[in-house]
């Protein structure tokens, strides 16, 4: 792991509170991304107290974050991913994956993974490292140690949208009913489980559970050493360490489908490596003339010079100032390699993110602490997280004002996603949630997008969560603008007891819907492995970019076509109609 924090003496140093950047080039440079496919992800947050500020008894007083990267590691290898960076920060730690992203808070973790990942196998491990890393209150063991010992979690929320290809998942999650199910047995008490949307088109899932009111502390050094039962104490259910009670605690999500092919193109790597060579070349064309322009009168040819002018010291004081500053500004600005331009990676994913206007949806000129940790792979795809210290004027407790985002895109045709998360307060910047949403929606273009707005109840306005005066104040008044460009499908309002959500579903207004909105050519092919069995991939031809599925269908020489139709056609699904079956 390399740490690429700017030491605080140079210029453009970041601040103490500033979100600091470690890469892990090892991952980085083993990674391939040519079948991610899947792009909805699947989201799990798993809260171990009501806020940083309410950590129980007995916890590390970091929580969470006391737990290092290796700890990690071990947990994201249960779920199918690695680590390929680390943004930290005084309130969270935001990990940059080779399948999304994971941040970790004091007192919570949420975690988010795409593809085929097993994101609920890892349940059970981050329950353990809870207990025996951060010191949380735990059960079934009699010491932390204990591989049975388990943190008891406060809250735990669990959403996804429909898959596109659900037959390719693994685990339990193979299906809404087994996640459910999954989760109620490794939960004491379960939860509620909910879907949200049309059944027979795109919705989105949710699964939560109340919080739990009644925690049990860590053993003291003499209690576990004579086996003393340990005495259980009460969260209290309303107050200022209540999700409830904090106006800010809300989570926007943008989930994104059928993005236009020429907002996609900006996501692949021969496209930005295109731009950001420009970039690079204007970019030195600037600096040139920049150089140029704060030499002044020292580029004034030799034979010019009047040798009987008046001149003193101070005058070559300021002449050795001049290029002294043009030599630091050279010598701490390290330009991306020509490599680093051409390949996946970080350097990539920073032009991505500022040519396609992502790193404007929180601009460092309102949010001057604001760092953003993106990743462009090849052939294509990308993913940023972004870590953003609030105003110094809105908040001044660390663990309240610092907030992220996120942002993952799979951009090949026929199965084209990006997804758009964040928890910054709505209005903080002056922009309101609508405004996000449409800055966000500009960049890809969608031909159709869910928003989910989850928003906790401020209890102090409505203690009892009675009437409709809650609704109307919160969540539903963030989301009465229009989309410009998009017409809505549906809106669907969930009255939890401490939370709203508010589920719109939108159309482009000019999108057409099936073939005519994705046009691609189909190829189902097949290579023979040493054994003489069939190895079936699908291909697809659209907009000049070749993509292949990631996992082929297996037949053995003895299997009958019909078995194989039928196994083909619930893999990839009716798209097999339009077929040609060819040896590759």
């Amino acid at each position: 792991m390399v740490n690429l924090s700017v030491p605080k003496n140079y210029t453009f140093s970041p601040s103490e509170g500033t979100p600091h950047l470690t890469i892990n080039h090892d991952v980085a440079a083993d990674l391939d991304s040519s079948g991610a496919f899947e792009g909805p992800e699947k989201l799990l947050e798993v809260w171990f107290a009501p806020s940083a500020a309410a950590l129980p008894s007995g916890a590390h007083p970091n929580g969470l974050k006391s737990v290092s990267s290796e700890t990690w590691v071990g947990m994201l290898d249960m779920v199918n991913c690695k680590i390929l960076s680390v943004l930290e920060s005084e309130a969270v730690d935001a990990y940059l994956l080779s399948e999304s992203s994971m941040f970790v808070f004091p007192h919570k973790l949420i975690l988010k993974t795409c593809g085929t990942t097993t994101l609920l196998l890892g349940l059970q491990r981050l329950l353990h490292i809870a207990a025996a890393d951060a010191g949380f209150p735990f059960h079934k063991a009699d010491s932390s140690k204990d591989l049975r010992a388990a943190a008891v979690p406060y809250r735990v929320f669990y959403s996804r949208k429909n898959f596109l290809f659900p037959d390719e998942q693994r685990g339990p999650h193979r299906s809404w009913k087994q996640e459910v199910k999954y989760l109620d047995d490794s939960l004491e008490g379960g939860g509620s489980a909910y879907m949200v949307g049309k059944m027979n088109g795109d919705h989105w899932y949710l699964y939560i559970t109340s919080p739990n009111q009644t925690l049990t502390p860590p053993l003291t050094p003499e209690s576990e050493a004579h086996g003393q039962p340990t005495p259980e104490y009460s969260v209290a259910s309303t107050g200022a360490n209540t999700p409830g009670a904090n106006h800010n605690d809300e989570t926007l999500e943008i989930l994104m489908t059928d993005l236009d092919p020429e907002n996609a193109k900006q996501f692949f790597l021969s496209d930005a490596s295109a731009v950001a060579t420009d970039k690079l070349a204007a970019e030195a064309r600037e600096a040139r003339q920049a150089a140029v322009d704060s030499l002044g009168d020292l580029s004034t040819p030799p034979d010019e010079v009047d040798v009987f002018d008046n001149y003193d010291d101070s005058d070559l004081d300021i002449a050795t100032a001049k290029l002294g500053s043009a030599a630091a500004a050279a010598a701490t600005t390290k330009a991306p390699t020509t490599e680093e331009l051409t390949t996946e990676g970080h350097a990539l994913g920073t032009v991505v993110s500022e040519s396609c206007g992502l790193s404007e949806v929180y601009p460092t000129s309102v949010y001057p602490d604001a760092r953003v940790d993106a990743y462009l792979f090849s052939p294509c795809g990308f993913s940023a997280n972004g870590v953003i210290p609030a105003p110094a004027a809105a908040e001044t407790d660390p663990h309240n004002s610092t907030h992220y985002f996120t942002v993952h895109v799979t951009p090949e045709p026929g199965f084209s996603y990006a997804s758009f998360e964040t928890n910054v307060p709505s209005g903080q910047n002056g922009r309101t949630t609508a405004e996000i949403i449409e800055h966000v929606v500009s960049i890809f273009r969608p031909g159709r997008f869910s928003v989910t707005l989850f928003e906790a109840k401020g209890r102090s306005a409505n203690p009892y969560g009675m009437g409709d005066g809650t609704l109307k104040s919160l969540a539903m008044q963030r989301l009465v603008d229009p989309v410009r460009g998009y017409r809505r499908v549906d809106r669907i309002v969930h009255d939890f007891e401490d939370y709203d959500l508010v589920f719109r579903f939108y159309e482009r207004d000019d999108w057409l819907g099936g073939k005519a909105a994705r046009p691609h050519t189909m190829h189902l092919m097949y290579t023979l492995d040493a054994q003489g069995n069939r190895l079936y991939t699908l291909k697809k031809v659209a907009h000049g970019q070749v993509t292949k599925s990631a996992h082929p269908a297996r037949f053995s020489p003895d299997d009958k076509w019909s078995r194989q139709r039928v196994t083909l056609k619930r893999r990839f699904g009716l798209l097999l109609t339009q077929q040609e079956e060819e040896k590759q």
